[in-house]
């Protein structure tokens, strides 16, 4: 499902070219649950932002099924994001005008594959998924953090995208709420999706099918 090949990233600074990234060579399969770890600054959020088209890789191919994403245009990378991955963020980057059922309608609204008098039911039935149905009217600010992880939750998977990415998805909740997110994602990946996850939780990775451990840039496990 999700191919790097001698992928390194490397940005300009004052003190000369920083490289995030270092010839990672990676494969994850379809319906794996992955957990990145690694140490602050080793490159776990840069590799996904390379698996997520958000960045480009200096050198090296990201596919992610067969697509070659680096070869991608903008305006292609965002339909090819809307259509092929959900991205759980962690501070939710929820909109906070809309309610939590306009949220998670919104990727369905920006990509136009489910009929419009079918979104706002498929919102619905999303929320009830991750166990926030009962919000669906309010604002994100009336919800707890915990729950506003949920509804970004349901939100990455409006348009059933089968790979799901999530940056540190639990770093501002405490410790029984990030396990039940994490449960969530095992069920999600036990019905089929890949699941790509930064994290520094202990919980996530007893979770997870497989552990890769950067540092420096590398995969060093």
């Amino acid at each position: 499902m999700i191919t790097l090949t001698g992928v390194t990233k490397t940005y300009p600074s004052p003190a000369g070219a920083f490289s995030a990234l270092r010839g990672i060579d990676l494969h994850i399969s379809a319906g794996e649950f992955a957990a990145i770890v690694g140490k602050s600054g080793s490159g776990k959020s840069t590799l996904l932002n390379m698996v997520a088209g958000i960045d480009r890789p200096s050198a090296g191919t990201v596919r992610v099924g067969e697509r070659p994403i680096e070869a991608l245009s903008q305006g292609q990378l965002a339909k090819w994001r809307g259509q092929s991955v959900g991205i759980v963020f962690q501070f939710f980057q929820l909109l906070p005008t809309l309610t939590v059922a306009e949220n998670v309608m919104l990727p369905m609204d920006f990509l136009g594959a489910i009929p419009g008098r079918e979104r706002h039911r498929r919102a619905l039935l999303l929320l009830e998924r991750v166990g926030v149905a009962d919000q669906a009217g309010k604002l994100p600010s009336a919800l707890s953090g915990g729950q506003q992880q949920r509804v970004a939750i349901a939100r990455a998977l409006a348009n059933d995208p089968p790979v799901i990415l999530a940056d540190e998805p639990t770093g501002n909740l405490d410790s029984a709420t990030s396990a039940d997110i994490f449960k969530l994602f095992a069920e999600l990946a036990a019905d089929g999706k890949t699941l790509v996850i930064v994290t520094h939780e202990r919980e996530a990775v007893s979770g997870a099918t497989r552990t890769v451990t950067l540092a420096d840039g590398c995969v060093i496990r």
